[in-house]
């Protein structure tokens, strides 16, 4: 065989190495993925929702009704909970205020819910943990 044969045969080894390598090693661009605040959201076109995405929804979904049906003051102000999430109004960006125990929903405090959602004045959402 000629030099440019080998040549050729080396480079498609190496575009099929790198296509095995990145689609069976480093998964689909479809999926889901977290942004910084916590939120899942699309990458790329996946097929299919997710039960945790779904999940997601409806609790962010439940905090948005919960704020719409607040009527008091809306810095600082916990507004109750949405499955195993407390729904708190906080400052942005956060201050210390924010931070202090009487300010957080007592369900959180008290650990009878894990997870918090936190909104602003507006009723944007702006961290789930």
């Amino acid at each position: 065989m000629k030099k440019s044969h080998w040549i050729l045969i080396i480079i498609g080894i190496l575009i099929i190495g790198w296509i095995f390598l990145r689609f069976a090693v480093g998964g689909s661009e479809d999926t889901w993925i977290k942004d910084s605040n916590g939120m899942w959201i699309k990458h790329g076109n996946p097929s299919e929702i997710p039960d945790y995405v779904l999940q997601q929804e409806e609790i962010k979904n439940c905090a948005v009704e919960k704020f719409d049906s607040f009527t008091g003051e809306v810095i600082s102000q916990c507004l109750g909970t949405c499955q195993d999430y407390a729904v708190d109004i906080v400052h942005v960006p956060r201050s210390a205020e924010d931070n202090l125990n009487q300010n957080q929903c007592p369900e959180y405090v008290n650990r009878t819910v894990s997870h918090f959602i936190e909104l602003d004045k507006n009723g944007d959402i702006v961290r789930i943990v």
